[in-house]
């Protein structure tokens, strides 16, 4: 099993391609699809829907998927 370690971000820090979470090591992580108007298009594991959310309502980052 791969440890994720997570730095804090700012909304700014993401980019297409992050995994992002409310909680550090906390679920669901959701994979960033693309950013447009400060929500993020996003994808699940397991949930091939996407679905949007606003960017501040993630705090962290994987720190591998920067």
């Amino acid at each position: 099993m791969t440890t994720i370690e997570w730095v804090l971000l700012t909304k700014d820090a993401v980019k297409a391609g992050d995994l992002v979470s409310a909680d550090a090591g906390g679920m669901p992580i959701y994979r960033v699809i693309a950013i447009e108007n400060g929500r993020a298009w996003l994808q699940c594991e397991g949930r091939p829907a996407l679905q949007t959310a606003p960017l501040d309502r993630f705090y962290w980052r994987a720190a591998a998927a920067h």
